[in-house]
């Protein structure tokens, strides 16, 4: 055998163990692409499934918020309805019912003045800083 011959073979021998690497990593690299291909097709049947429920609970979800601003709008219609009731019937009892109690205090302080037989209180001095109370003034203006 030549040099020649020799170096040959020993290319030979060479390429035959690359090209066997490389069918080895193909043949893994097929696998894990049949891996993947199987992953994303079972992803993708259980994708379909929890899409149409969440869709579902969206459209539930919005059922509800219909309910709720429905129940917030009959609310605020009661809510208006009762302030104009309270405003009708305190304008319509307030003012009788403040003068039934004016006159009933009047009515006692009359009454209980008879019965003490006894003068009045003096009434009760005002001292504003600055200001002539008109009670007084009357009193300097005799003197």
């Amino acid at each position: 055998m030549s040099g020649g011959e020799v170096a040959g073979i020993l290319v030979a021998v060479f390429w035959a163990i690359l090209v066997s690497f490389l069918a080895v990593a193909l043949a893994r690299l097929a696998q894990t692409l049949r891996a993947t291909t199987k992953l994303v097709a079972d992803v993708t049947d259980q994708a379909v499934p929890l899409l149409a429920d969440a869709s579902s609970a969206v459209r539930s979800a919005q059922t509800q918020i219909d309910r709720v601003d429905a129940i917030a709008s009959d609310v605020q219609e009661v809510t208006s309805n009762a302030s104009a009731l309270s405003t009708t019937v305190a304008s319509t009892f307030g003012g009788p019912l403040v003068k039934v109690a004016a006159f009933g205090y009047g009515v006692r302080r009359a009454l209980a003045g008879r019965k003490d037989d006894v003068p009045a209180k003096a009434p009760r001095r005002t001292v504003i800083v600055g200001r002539t109370v008109p009670a007084a003034r009357r009193k300097n203006r005799g003197k």
